[in-house]
C-alpha cells in the first residue's frame, strides 16, 4: 500500500483529497498543528488507514517526520489572511521550501504543491506574490514536482460562497468590489482532488503546471446574485471603488476576529482569476461539475428557516 503525506489535510481542501485517497487504497498520514482537530478525518479510511500527526511549518525535525517513508506529498498548507506569526511568507514561501526539501530528501516519488490561481511574483497582492515565490521554492527544492493552481474551491465548507451569503443574512446591502466586473472560474473541490489523483497516475505530470477552474466563467456580480437567488434574500448590490474598499479593509484588518476582507483579498478581488493556456482538469479526464449543482444544497441554510444539508459532497 503506498503512503501518502498530505499536509493541511484537515483544511476545507484537504478533507477531500484525504478521502480521494483513501478510495484508492493509499494509506493517509496529516501533517497538522493539532492532530485531535483531525481525529475526523479517520472514518474516511479503514481502520489504521488515516493517522494524523502533530507537525509545525516551523519545525524541520516535525516535517521530516511526516514525510519520511512516504511515497507521495501533497501540500495543501495555506492561508488566507495573516495574523502573527502565521505570514504569507512563512507559510507560503519558508514552510512550502522545507516540505519540498524535506521529501527530497526523503525519496519521496511524487510531490503536488497546491498554489492559487493568481499566482503571480508582479502582482499588487502579498498573497499572490507569496504564492509565486512558494511554487518557485518548491520547483527549486524538488524539481519534479507537480504544481496545481486552482481558482475559487467552492464546496459545503468553502469561505468564498458561504462568506457572501453569511453577509447577505445581516447586511443590507453586498459589496461590489471594483464595480463587480472580475471574472471567477469557480471549481468543486472534489474536482480538484480528481485532477489531484489523476496527477498521481500519470508520470507524465512531474515537473508540470496545471490551472484548475469549473466549466463556467461568472462575474463577480454574478456571483452575488446568484448567492442572493439561492439565499431568497433581496439586497443591494453597490458598487465600491476599490480605493475605498482598502481603506474599509484596513480598519477591517485591525480587528481580533477573521476579517471579511482584507486590502489583499480587495486587490485580488480586481484581477480576474481564470483559467489560461496552462493545461487542467480537461487534459487530466475530469470533467468539472457546475457551481449550479452543488451550491443550492449548502446555500439553502442561509435563507429565512433555512436548513442544514450533510457536511460533505462528493
Amino acid at each position: 500500500m503506498r503512503v501518502a503525506a498530505v499536509i493541511g489535510g484537515s483544511g476545507f481542501l484537504g478533507r477531500y483529497v484525504v478521502r480521494a485517497l483513501c478510495r484508492a487504497g493509499v494509506r493517509v498520514r496529516i501533517g497538522v498543528r493539532n492532530p485531535e482537530r483531525a481525529l475526523f478525518l479517520k472514518p474516511m479510511g479503514e481502520l489504521g488507514q488515516v493517522a494524523p500527526v502533530r507537525m509545525r511549518l516551523v519545525d524541520p525535525a516535525s516535517i521530516e517526520a511526516v514525510v519520511e517513508g512516504a511515497d507521495i506529498v501533497v501540500n495543501l498548507a495555506g492561508i488566507l489572511y495573516e495574523r502573527g506569526r502565521q505570514t504569507f511568507q512563512a507559510v507560503h514561501v519558508e514552510g512550502a521550501r522545507r516540505i519540498a526539501e524535506a521529501a527530497a530528501a526523503s525519496g519521496v516519488d511524487r510531490f503536488v504543491h497546491v498554489s492559487a490561481l493568481g499566482a503571480d511574483a508582479a502582482s499588487p497582492a502579498r498573497y499572490a506574490r507569496s504564492k509565486a515565490a512558494g511554487e518557485a521554492a518548491v520547483s527549486a527544492a524538488f524539481p519534479g514536482a507537480t504544481i496545481v493552481r486552482p481558482s475559487i474551491v467552492f464546496g459545503v465548507e468553502d469561505d468564498f460562497y458561504n462568506r457572501f451569503a453569511w453577509l447577505a443574512r445581516l447586511s443590507p446591502i453586498l459589496p461590489l468590489i471594483g464595480g463587480g466586473g472580475t471574472r471567477f472560474q469557480p471549481v468543486h473541490a472534489a474536482d480538484v482532488a480528481a485532477g489531484i489523483m489523476r496527477i498521481l497516475d500519470k508520470d507524465e505530470t512531474r515537473g508540470r503546471l496545471y490551472e484548475f477552474g469549473g466549466p463556467t466563467t461568472y462575474s463577480f456580480a454574478e456571483i452575488l446574485a446568484y448567492i442572493l437567488e439561492q439565499t431568497e434574500r433581496r439586497r443591494l448590490l453597490v458598487p465600491v471603488p476599490a480605493p475605498l474598499a482598502l481603506v474599509k479593509a484596513f480598519f477591517l484588518e485591525l480587528s481580533p476576529f477573521p476579517p471579511l476582507l482584507t486590502r489583499d483579498q480587495v486587490r485580488m478581488l480586481a484581477v480576474d482569476n481564470v483559467t489560461g493556456a496552462a493545461p487542467g482538469l480537461s487534459e487530466l479526464g475530469v470533467a468539472p461539475v457546475a457551481v449550479e449543482a452543488i451550491a443550492p444544497s449548502y446555500l439553502g441554510r442561509y435563507r429565512r428557516g433555512g436548513r442544514q444539508k450533510r457536511a460533505l459532497q462528493g
